[in-house]
């Protein structure tokens, strides 16, 4: 017997087959199942309501090493077709809750600031260092949009002004914008989840509570006035949001929008262009990033 404890078994499928198979594989005793793009193939922005999947998968499941894989990969074949290759594969005795943290290395975004898991240490202890678990379901700060904002944030002079996070996720650009001095955040966001992790990423910054407030987008201060704007959602929101968005918006304050693609900033920029001037867009890996001041 291998002194190994897990087994992985690998094949691909196409989309209309992997819930069928992930299905399968759960109820043949598989402890995990993982679907990664066998193609290199992009997924982009989904339409409502859809899950976005690639049209080829690769399924990686994991079993005890203790299996009876010629069991097992007989069940499959009478449970699934088309019938596919299985191929097993004994892995190293590793602990798998823990691998994960290895894909994630700190991330400098701008000339001050970085981005840094929780569980590393500052590569510039002299820099702006914001500290994530990426362990939680809202951004890194890995991907092209998040990366985008946190740029133009590093570039801003936040010094002293109200910011608002609309869209909060995990708070990563709200506190990034008080770890850059700006002086509170109003952190906005439909999605409770998201407010309780943008309180912990606040908390673990050491960012004191009057500093950022979080609600749900009914629960907005009357009051507020964003001198500096920061919207990262999706092209769809951002246009349906753009009179909230507006009018929260300080005279002659920034603007920052993303989550769109490169082929939607015309769509995206029509809403807002009767109150603010662009500047031109920035662009990451088909993603873009507009930038904005609005009218005095």
């Amino acid at each position: 017997m291998s002194s190994s404890r897990w087994i992985q078994l690998n094949t691909e499928v196409c989309r209309e087959h992997s819930e069928s198979f992930e299905d399968a594989l759960l109820d043949a005793g598989a402890l995990s199942v993982t679907l990664q793009d066998a193609a290199d193939q992009p997924i982009l922005e989904p339409g409502v309501g859809e899950t976005p999947l690639w049209d080829n998968c690769i399924i990686k499941a994991l079993f005890p090493s203790t299996v009876d894989t010629d069991q097992i990969s007989a069940q499959l074949d009478i449970c699934l077709t088309p019938s596919s290759g299985w191929r097993w594969e004994l892995l190293e005795d590793k602990d798998w809750s823990q691998e994960w943290k290895k894909y994630f290395n700190p991330v400098k975004c701008g000339e001050r600031l970085w981005i840094c898991p929780s569980w590393t240490n500052a590569p510039d202890p002299q820099g702006i260092n914001l500290s994530l678990d990426p362990g939680l379901a809202f951004g890194t700060g890995s991907h092209p949009t998040t990366h985008l904002c946190l740029r133009w944030l590093d570039a801003q002079d936040l010094q002293g002004k109200t910011v608002v996070d609309y869209g909060c996720g995990s708070g990563i650009l709200g506190i990034a914008a008080l770890l850059l001095g700006a002086k509170k955040v109003i952190a906005v966001d439909n999605d409770p989840q998201a407010l309780l992790a943008t309180r912990d990423n606040a908390q673990r910054n050491q960012i004191d509570d009057e500093q950022i407030l979080t609600c749900l987008p009914e629960a907005i201060p009357a009051n507020t006035i964003a001198e500096v704007m920061v919207a990262n959602i999706l092209a769809a929101p951002l246009i349906q949001l753009a009179p909230s968005i507006t009018e929260l918006t300080a005279a002659n304050g920034l603007l920052c929008l993303s989550g769109l693609l490169e082929s939607q900033i015309v769509d995206v920029s029509a809403p807002y262009r009767s109150n603010f001037d662009f500047e031109g867009p920035a662009i990451e890996d088909q993603w873009a990033q507009l930038s904005a001041r609005k009218a005095r």
